[in-house]
């Protein structure tokens, strides 16, 4: 049976309507449909000195919550490994429940099963959200209170790099390197880690056009920076700005691409781009952070506006795609 025209136009105006108030709760946007990432609360850490870790039992270090999904917090998951603080430092990977849009913890964690209900416990204010990453320090007596230390990623990277290890190893933020590390993060935050938001997240079609343009062009800058003085963002030392661009690249190919229409051009075609991801992901345990099956459940799983089937597509293998030779554009 042959729909008519009307009830086409009728349904499309009608779920038009329905998937602006869902954006409204996931998404909000301005006037011109341009998303707007909320402004959110956050503790600001402050790095304790080796003496505060000395001695602790496992159960009193600070904990590190994480969830694999997020790229956020990949960002500290990343400093984590490369600096080697599982001896200061213990690692929890939160899980994210679909259903209820929160981060679950299992186990539970000082009889807290959810990220929630630790926030609460560690008596954080309610305009807080509940998020990864968290830095958390559990109190080395019992009687203590917990006490949320830090919960921005790009505070926390900066902390983490500072945290006390056994041998110091692995500065990512040298003095001399500080203001372009700086640079790159001013340029990279709104156009590239928060542009692929601003495309999937897009209400109108000049938005999504002025979004995909200046993430686009941001990646040009980093092609022609990655080409006079490779192979790292800083030259020839990794810093944090490789740290904080690698979580939003990697996931390029299994999300931003197919979910959030980052289509303008496929990352193979920045060669040095492409050569650099590789560089990054052959590091000693960075690849044990990159899990794009858990990626694609989590994006295509809760995103209902953007995928309301539910359907979970089938990802590109992310060992291939990184060793791959691919060809490049002319």
């Amino acid at each position: 049976m042959t729909i008519s025209p009307a009830v086409v136009a009728t349904a499309r105006k009608g779920w038009r309507w329905q998937w602006n108030q869902l954006m409204n709760g996931l998404a909000p946007a301005d006037t011109k449909g341009r998303y707007q990432r909320p402004p959110s609360q956050h503790q600001n850490a402050i790095v304790p000195s080796k003496n505060q870790l000395v001695d602790l039992s496992e159960a009193q270090l600070p904990r590190l919550i994480i969830g694999r999904s997020c790229p956020w917090a990949h960002r500290t998951w990343l400093v984590y490994e490369l600096r080697n603080l599982h001896k200061n430092l213990v690692l929890l990977i939160a899980k994210a429940n679909k259903k209820s849009g929160r981060w679950e913890l299992e186990p539970a964690w000082l009889n807290c099963d959810s990220l929630l209900s630790l926030y609460q416990l560690c008596k954080t204010p309610p305009s807080y959200r509940a998020t990864v990453p968290a830095l958390v320090n559990p109190g080395a007596a019992k009687t203590c209170t917990p006490k949320l230390l830090g919960n921005e990623s790009a505070q926390l990277v900066e902390v983490l790099n500072q945290w006390p290890t056994e041998n110091g190893t692995n500065d990512l933020a040298p003095e001399k390197l500080q203001t372009e590390i700086d640079s790159w993060q001013e340029l990279l935050q709104p156009k590239v880690n928060d542009g692929v938001y601003r495309c999937g997240f897009a209400r109108t079609q000049s938005a999504y056009d002025q979004a995909s343009h200046e993430l686009f062009s941001a990646l040009e800058e980093v092609e022609l920076s990655l080409t006079k003085r490779g192979p790292w963002l800083c030259g020839r030392t990794l810093t944090l700005a490789d740290i904080r661009l690698f979580p939003t690249l990697i996931r390029w190919e299994a999300v931003y691409m197919p979910l959030f229409r980052c289509s303008q051009r496929p990352l193979w075609t920045f060669p040095k781009i492409w050569q650099w991801r590789q560089n990054l992901l052959r590091i000693p345990n960075v690849s044990k952070t990159c899990d794009s099956s858990a990626w694609q459940a989590d994006y295509f799983g809760a995103l209902f506006p953007l995928n309301p089937s539910g359907i979970v597509p089938s990802g590109p293998d992310l060992s291939k795609i990184v060793n791959s030779k691919a060809p490049l554009l002319q």
